[in-house]
């Protein structure tokens, strides 16, 4: 029997915001030193790719199984 991936959904919702608003953040921050106009939405897509991996790496990582004896 299949189990779907098991988790809280609010961690998986945790891992994408804070990427978002890091990469974004950090993303805001170089375009101000810089003089640029467009790291913060580079920063943004970079930190909700990287928050989707981690989701991904986290959740679908294999669980261990009970041996039934």
């Amino acid at each position: 029997m299949t189990q779907g991936p098991s988790g809280d959904p609010w961690h998986a919702f945790g891992y994408i915001v804070s990427g978002v608003a890091l990469y974004g953040l950090l993303g805001w921050l170089a375009d101000r030193w810089l003089g640029t106009q467009f790291l913060v939405a580079v920063g943004i897509l970079l930190g909700a790719g990287l928050g989707i991996y981690l989701t991904f790496a986290r959740f679908n990582r294999a669980q261990p199984h009970e041996h039934d004896t």
